[in-house]
């Protein structure tokens, strides 16, 4: 009798803690639920704003290709006649614009070609100057002979400073245009942005060029 007593107060007391528990479970569940929906919509929301950031800046189209094909050598060639005037220049003038020219161009190239190769183009090879993408427009596009770069390189002094600024006023002039371009008829966002420093930044040297000159 008594072991029958003993054994129905067990088995109500593991009924209710049984109870209990799926009382617990069932409201924890239901907590971790709403929890669960809450923060798993919100990483879906934050995936998807993180998926289109990049989608948005990744998209390109042939303008983009044509603006980094054709931006890579240009800026080539300007930190090719930068340095130069370390040796040659007579002004210190001329020699800081060099020096700023060639750290703002330097890191550009690197870029262009970094979103050439993610776009799977190739990217002109270093030291060929293939005047041909240009369209046989390298006067207005700004790109100097190999006649005129051989004639800067054995210049110095005031007679460098006055051709190396002139030279870099028509390159730069061609830089601009071309960024132009790219900001009239490019999609990617970051190329776009590289375009319209180039304008900003090329047209304020060209300013500070001519402001030279018309000391000499």
């Amino acid at each position: 009798m008594n072991r029958t007593r003993s054994l129905a107060r067990r088995t109500a007391v593991v009924a209710a803690s049984g109870a209990a528990a799926l009382v617990l479970a069932a409201c924890g569940g239901s907590g971790d639920d709403t929890g669960s929906v809450g923060h798993g919509g919100h990483q879906a929301t934050d995936s998807a704003s993180a998926a289109s950031a990049p989608a948005s800046q990744g998209r390109h189209n042939t303008a983009d290709v044509t603006f980094a094909k054709g931006m890579i050598p240009h800026h080539r060639q300007a930190v090719d006649m930068a340095d130069l005037a370390p040796d040659r220049a007579q002004s210190a003038e001329v020699k800081k614009l060099a020096a700023d020219i060639k750290k703002a161009q330097a890191p550009e190239i690197e870029k262009l070609s970094g979103w050439l190769t993610s776009w799977g183009e190739t990217v002109p090879a270093e030291g060929a100057m293939d005047h041909s993408m240009h369209g046989g427009m390298e006067g207005m596009e700004g790109m100097m002979s190999a006649e005129e770069m051989t004639a800067l390189g054995n210049a110095s002094g005031k007679a460098f400073d006055t051709a190396f600024m002139e030279m870099m006023i028509k390159h730069h002039e061609g830089a601009v245009e071309m960024a132009k371009t790219e900001q009239a008829d490019g999609a990617h966002t970051p190329a776009r942005k590289m375009a319209a420093d180039i304008i900003a930044s090329q047209s304020a040297e060209i300013e500070q060029m001519k402001k030279l000159l018309g000391k000499n």
